[in-house]
């Protein structure tokens, strides 16, 4: 059941969120910040995969715009995928696919906050190279979890009210256990490769902007460029915890311990700054917005 509304104080604004997946990480940041901007926002936990539950749920709350940040990506990590590919299906593939069906019929527009680890640097995009498209399609699928969100990725653009978001490694302004940099700084060893990141703080609000103006289609939903395990660190350890040391290994060492494969790639974010241009709205190179990250960390006291 739908649950925290908060009105405006001139009175009901026209549009209305609800939040699928609403005692999450992500769902709780986003109504945090609609609760600051004064709309109307509930959030919800029913089940994607329930139909007539979903149904219920859309006609009691009414929602203009429904916001996905509802699946399975596994505990502590991808890994759990491999082992319960069913719950992965009916979660990630069914659910979504029903949750933004059954918005479809009843015209919500509907934003999925979905994955870019759906690629792996290749030989026309290697790393520090050309970064990959909206349009490129996927080609990694060395674990169950980015299989099933590339399938379920190429027929959600089927439907012509669905905004795709694709977040990658994504960074909280706190160590958050399931932000990147929370992870990576209690691995015993990391590996060193350039990836995109999603810093939180910076592209969420866009998130809000590109659902209220009605967007639909896909936008690479990451910081401009790409910054390697390593220089996360050194930022951490510069800003936040000096003291902070830590190890390298190789993929191929990794590989070892790991029972799926990790998507390591670039999204060139090209669209995404565009369209946050019409808005006025800069979107920072990533290694800026987590330099900036890091110092709103030391100045919140966090260590």
């Amino acid at each position: 059941m739908a649950m925290d509304g908060a009105n405006g104080v001139n009175g009901p604004p026209e549009k209305t969120y609800l939040i699928w997946g609403g005692d999450g990480w992500v769902a709780g940041h986003l109504k945090g910040l609609l609760q600051q901007q004064k709309q109307n926002v509930f959030t919800t936990t029913v089940r994607m995969e329930n139909r007539e539950s979903v149904m219920a749920e859309l006609e009691h709350v009414k929602p203009t715009h429904v916001l996905n940040c509802a699946g399975c990506t596994g505990r502590p990590n991808v890994d759990w995928c491999e082992d319960n590919k069913e719950q992965v299906i009916r979660s990630n593939v069914i659910g979504t696919l029903n949750l933004t069906d059954c918005c479809f019929l009843r015209n919500i527009h509907c934003t999925v906050f979905a994955t870019g680890c759906i690629y792996a640097y290749d030989q026309r995009h290697p790393p520090g190279g050309e970064g990959y498209l909206e349009a490129d399609p996927a080609n990694f699928g060395g674990s169950y979890y980015s299989a099933t969100k590339s399938k379920v990725e190429e027929l959600m653009t089927t439907y012509s009210n669905c905004l795709i978001l694709r977040l990658r490694m994504p960074v909280s302004d706190d160590l958050h256990p399931r932000s990147f940099v929370t992870k990576i700084s209690k691995y015993d060893r990391v590996v060193n490769i350039p990836n995109s990141n999603t810093i939180l703080h910076d592209l969420l609000p866009c998130a809000i902007l590109l659902a209220s103006a009605g967007d639909t289609g896909i936008y690479n939903f990451t910081n401009p460029g790409a910054i390697s395990h390593n220089d996360v660190l050194a930022l951490f350890k510069k800003h936040v915890r000096p003291q902070f040391e830590w190890k390298n290994f190789s993929e191929e060492e990794q590989s070892k311990i790991l029972k799926a494969g990790r998507s390591n790639c670039e999204l060139n974010s090209d669209k995404l700054v565009k369209r946050m241009k019409v808005f006025g709205v800069e979107v920072k190179d990533v290694h800026t917005a987590y330099e900036e990250c890091f110092q709103r960390m030391k100045a919140a006291g966090i260590r």
